[in-house]
């Protein structure tokens, strides 16, 4: 019988290795899956390869997991907001790296890994810093700028509702890189609010289905 859900965060959370990369949804704290954070804290792995939309908000949730020194490198499309403190801290102190990304190059590269695509040509970025060492090409008149998919160990993210299958759907904005994301690790770990029967989920709805989901653990609302 296929059952993907786990007893507790920290058992959703086993097996993570230091250096791994770690993707995480959200956007903002939208979607962000603060528990599943919580739990890789907890759990200890360290040097990791975090993919986020931005770097943190505050000193909960993604920003815990740097002030706690557990990350090496952020890959991300905004590392600073007006509560961005603890990246700025230690990002001015050469304490983590950065890899900055425009946002829509971000998704369409996580997209690529899950998609199996070997990487695809843009024009955002060309003629900046962040085109130095690619490869460059003109199409259509036009120069683009070559970008290779981001691959992940893990994925955590958060959905409104799943069944024991795995099979997700979301909550409006909450949804964000949560499917792509899903589709681009080896391991996608989601936290749901709400565990629903076999059938409880209308297929035409579900956005990410059970095949790219490994564990999934209940969290309250």
């Amino acid at each position: 019988m296929i059952d993907k859900c786990v007893a507790d965060t920290a058992a959703a959370l086993q097996g993570v290795r230091d250096g791994a990369t770690v993707m995480i949804g959200g956007f903002g704290g939208a979607g962000q899956p603060a528990e599943l954070i919580d739990a890789l804290i907890a759990q200890g792995a360290r040097d990791l390869v975090v993919v986020n939309n931005n770097a943190g908000n505050g000193e909960t949730g993604l920003a815990a997991l740097l002030k706690a020194r557990r990350v090496r490198k952020i890959i991300c499309s905004f590392p600073r907001q007006t509560d961005s403190q603890v990246f700025d801290g230690l990002y001015r102190a050469g304490k983590i790296e950065l890899e900055l990304v425009p946002q829509g190059n971000l998704a369409e590269r996580i997209r690529a890994a899950g998609a199996g695509i070997g990487g695809f040509f843009a024009p955002t970025g060309y003629g900046t810093e962040l085109a130095k060492g690619k490869e460059t090409r003109e199409i259509g008149g036009r120069m683009h700028v070559f970008e290779s998919p981001i691959h992940a160990d893990v994925a955590l993210i958060r959905a409104e509702r799943g069944d024991r299958w795995g099979n997700l759907v979301y909550r409006k904005t909450a949804r964000n890189f949560g499917p792509i994301m899903a589709t681009a690790a080896t391991l996608t770990i989601a936290s749901v609010h709400e565990i629903v029967p076999l059938g409880g989920l209308d297929p035409e709805h579900i956005v990410t289905p059970g095949i790219f989901v490994q564990r999934m653990v209940q969290v309250p609302r």
